[in-house]
């Protein structure tokens, strides 16, 4: 079986500079990136509990957010997945609004099936991370709510 088709993405705003930027900004700079929104989701540290941001690609599913948990087909989870695992409050920033959110990762059947199509249909090469890797590649589901 040959990989899928993969496309290369612009990289010049990652990182560290991606969220300051995005935050500087309230996402002028770096809601779109490469063609696709992102979000900047604020975790808690399992271990040091402190405040950890990433700056993620991002789609809707009716009220809720979906990201994942690819970090480009690596072997082991990102750092800001297991952070969400253990504290599943967390917080987006969608260009000027913060929203408050739970957080799951969605691993297995016909949700995470029904998801994968949904989030390949805006990054297609989230196929490709997965044929990097043996792990099977969370979809994580970011629901809105008022409690703090």
């Amino acid at each position: 079986m040959s990989e899928p088709a993969y496309q290369k993405p612009d990289l010049a705003l990652v990182g560290a500079e991606h969220v300051d930027r995005y935050r500087e900004t309230d996402g002028e700079v770096g809601y779109e990136w490469n063609g696709v929104p992102v979000l900047l989701l604020t975790t808690t540290g399992r271990r040091s509990a402190e405040p950890r941001t990433k700056a993620l690609i991002f789609g809707r599913h009716g009220d809720d957010y979906l990201v994942v948990a690819s970090t480009g087909g690596a072997p082991k989870h990102p750092s800001w997945y297991l952070n969400l695992l253990a504290h599943p409050r967390a917080e987006i920033q969608v260009k000027g609004e913060h929203i408050p959110v739970v957080g799951r990762g969605v691993t297995a059947g016909a949700e995470r099936e029904r998801l994968w199509r949904a989030v390949n249909d805006y990054w297609p090469n989230y196929d490709t991370y997965q044929a990097r890797t043996e792990r099977l590649i969370p979809v994580v589901v970011l629901t809105p709510t008022t409690d703090t």
